[in-house]
């Protein structure tokens, strides 16, 4: 590396990339320059004389990878022989060359959240158990929570012996793994339990890949679990050059398993580690990052820093008291026309919230004022119904035994071949201890089937036909040639707008495979089906695309922008209800990171709103403005006005939380609002009767599509639910609904 690129680092940076040999700690407050702390160290190491090919840097998302590969390529020739990639990607291209050691076949299928749920759907349904006592949803999350805590269905047998119904989980646990191994399939959570599965129990591979990664460098190391602790700790091995990069005050997904005392505890576990401390910010102004100190200073489980800038103090965090959500959408809208007319683009502009649900008032607004905004954090483009049905083609002509793939085409479109007639060929093959694959080539041996066997061989010649194809042909030619033949626009095709857009979708994924087959080394349809597999809604953020941002506090994590705004800043929402009634300080404290880290996106200007009340639930709910706020000293703030003046304003520190419905102002409140002076008595609870779903869900009705669940309301024997499609809300009775959960 020339001097000239050590000489763009402050000190702190440079020892930082200087260190090579043992264990370094790496605590990187935000916008401290971190991405280019690991990409210079990487260079470093290079021009050290250490091989690439003994280098791996483990990234949480494919853009941050691709940026850093690309950083790396740029400094040094040799940069594109280091292993940069996600967890994930790593593990997918170890168990890619080494996964028959565990039972599995080349081609192996990666199921999504969908797939695995009606995977266990299945395996409740083969143990006789009612899905309204084993609800799939909640099976799913169990069994999840058990692979990232690295616990077999073994181990979670014994765990839970002694309890009737836990054990029973523990069986649908062990024959969901079955399950997936006949379909040569992995789940998402297995692709990293099955590479420390791997590496545990065979110790030659274990030695090959740590003789080979023998200089380990992993980023956002606070977000990982257990399952990723471990392999780390495997892929270090005996060399312990182990380089760990995160930042404990940004540890924000403890509830998807993430421990903050992996960080923590980093020096226990590699003795004589060496601590390094970035707490020079780049980004934010002076009263933005004061403001994150003070209010994150209150946190007790925490590494002692604090971050400091040369940047200039900046202008006040500007807070307004909206009367609503709609006031508060609307104030939005106003604040970012002025900034457009001074000069501002649309992309100097993010929209952050603690829910989902909270797009919503803030999108109406936009939409009234011709403001063009962009969604992160909603329903994955792969997840779309159409995209799915593609994608099982290609899967199933890729791995014939992926059974669930097989499942979902088998009469998509239309082929008449209905639930009974899966079901006598399910039988016809467990009986004759055959793929499904298979039995469906020998449809004129199940007599069951009577006429519809025509239709089923025809089907499996079709599929036949397809394999064919896809030897020869390119992704994008396969793709075209799945729609061609079996005539699929037609069934998506309604007239409606759902339907145009759901061909846009179709179109879409035609383009991604047409760059997938102009740029990828590894053409192949494995690869394909990896890739798509493993991408993140992060991953197509475009930061110069010119659109307001709208996405929650969690997806912003790692992103910047020139102005936010976050809203929703009251008690019960932000910190959550959840959060504040827990019996510890763990949830709060995770709130208190969240709200660290939404502050700290912020470059130059922040807006932080509260409402006085706000719709959740079918019902007017008033809050006090959040504790956070509390915690921030007013010499950071200013309270503005509607049009984002300065003002001599405090909220009313007598306003209390309440949990009736609010008394209706008729003249502030809108027409559109219901009337919630007489708030109906309660409703009992339904008895024996769970959802696959809950409020913040994203759903799809057969006849309006996809929305979300906003509302969930007890109605005696039967549940009332509340959803928002794109043409307005409707209300259904959970058992007539047949709602799917997306």
């Amino acid at each position: 590396m020339s001097l000239s690129y050590l000489d763009s680092l402050n000190p702190i940076q440079k020892e930082a990339v200087l260190h090579t040999e043992g264990p370094l700690l790496i605590f990187a407050g935000a916008g401290s320059g971190k991405t280019r702390v690991l990409t210079y160290r990487v260079a470093q190491l290079i021009e050290q004389g250490i091989d690439p090919y003994h280098i791996i840097a483990i990234t949480f998302t494919n853009k941050a990878a691709k940026e850093m590969c690309e950083r790396i390529s740029k400094i040094t020739e040799l940069g594109e022989q280091v292993w940069v990639s996600t967890f994930h990607s790593a593990c997918t291209r170890i168990l890619r060359r080494e996964l028959s050691s565990l039972g599995y076949m080349k081609g192996f299928s990666i199921y999504d959240s969908g797939d695995s749920l009606r995977l266990i759907k299945d395996c409740i349904k083969e143990h006789n158990l009612s899905e309204t006592n084993y609800n799939p949803r909640y099976v799913a999350q169990v069994i999840s929570s058990q692979k990232n805590e690295l616990i077999t269905p073994a181990l979670y047998e014994k765990k839970v012996a002694g309890s009737f119904r836990e054990s029973n989980i523990a069986e649908i646990y062990a024959t969901y793994q079955k399950r997936l191994l006949e379909s040569n399939a992995l789940d998402f959570d297995d692709i990293i339990f099955q590479t420390v599965e791997l590496l545990k129990n065979n110790e030659e591979i274990k030695k090959k890949y740590q003789n080979r990664f023998r200089y380990v460098l992993v980023d956002e190391y606070q977000d990982t679990n257990h399952a990723q602790y471990t392999l780390v700790n495997l892929f270090a091995g005996y060399a312990n050059n182990l380089c760990v990069v995160g930042d404990d005050d940004q540890s924000i997904y403890g509830w998807r398993g993430a421990d903050i005392k992996n960080i923590l505890q980093f020096e226990k576990d590699y003795p004589g580690t060496k601590i390094i401390k970035l707490e020079q910010n780049y980004r934010s102004t002076k009263t933005i990052l004061g403001a994150a100190n003070e209010i994150i200073n209150n946190n007790e489980l925490r590494a002692e820093k604090k971050l400091w800038t040369e940047n200039p103090f900046g202008e006040p965090i500007r807070l307004y008291n909206a009367f609503d959500s709609r006031d508060e959408g609307a104030f939005v809208a106003r604040i970012i026309q002025q900034g457009i007319r001074e000069g501002a683009n649309y992309s100097n502009f993010a929209v952050l919230y603690r829910t989902n649900a909270q797009s919503r008032g803030v999108e109406d607004q936009l939409v009234g004022a011709g403001i063009p905004y962009r969604i992160f954090g909603g329903v994955r483009f792969y997840e779309h119904m159409e995209i799915k049905d593609i994608l099982a083609y290609l899967k199933a002509i890729n791995n014939p035994s992926d059974v669930v793939s097989y499942l979902r085409i088998i009469n998509v479109p239309k082929r008449g071949i209905g639930t009974a007639s899966i079901e006598k060929i399910q039988t016809f093959a467990s009986e004759n201890s055959i793929p499904f694959y298979e039995a469906l080539y020998r449809a004129d041996s199940i007599p069951e089937l009577g006429k519809k066997s025509k239709a089923v061989l025809e089907f499996s010649r079709l599929m036949s036909v397809f394999s064919q194809f896809a030897e020869e042909n390119s992704i994008y030619d396969l793709i075209s040639e799945i729609i061609r033949v079996t005539n699929y626009m037609t069934t998506i095709m309604d007239g409606t707008e759902a339907g145009k857009e759901r061909e846009e979708n179709i179109k879409e994924l035609l383009a991604v495979a047409k760059t997938f087959d102009k740029t990828s080394e590894d053409g192949s349809l494995g690869k394909f089906l990896e890739d798509v597999a493993l991408v993140a809604d992060v991953d197509n953020y475009e930061e110069n695309a010119n659109a307001v941002t709208l996405m929650t506090l969690h997806s912003a994590k790692g992103l910047e922008f020139d102005t936010v705004f976050i809203t929703g800043f009251e008690e019960n929402l932000f910190p959550s209800q959840r959060a504040i009634t827990a019996e510890n300080n763990s949830q709060l404290e995770e709130e208190r990171r969240l709200c660290y880290v939404g502050f700290t996106r912020a470059k130059r200007v922040l807006y932080v709103i509260h409402a006085q009340m706000r719709q959740r639930f079918d019902m007017m709910m008033r809050n006090q403005p959040s504790r956070f706020l509390k915690e921030v000293p007013t010499q950071y703030y200013k309270y503005v006005t509607s049009y984002g003046k300065e003002k001599d304003f405090k909220p009313s520190e007598s306003a209390k939380s309440v949990t009736q419905p609010a008394k209706r102002n008729t003249q502030q409140v809108s027409s559109t609002m219901p009337d919630i002076t007489k708030p109906a008595p309660p409703r009992p609870t339904p008895k024996n009767k769970t959802l696959d779903y809950k409020i913040g869900d994203k759903v799809n009705s057969p006849k309006h599509g996809n929305g979300e669940v906003v509302a969930i309301q007890p109605a005696g024997a039967d549940y009332e639910i509340s959803v928002e499609f794109e043409k307005g809300r409707k209300k259904f009775m959970s058992s007539l609904a047949n709602l799917i959960k997306l």
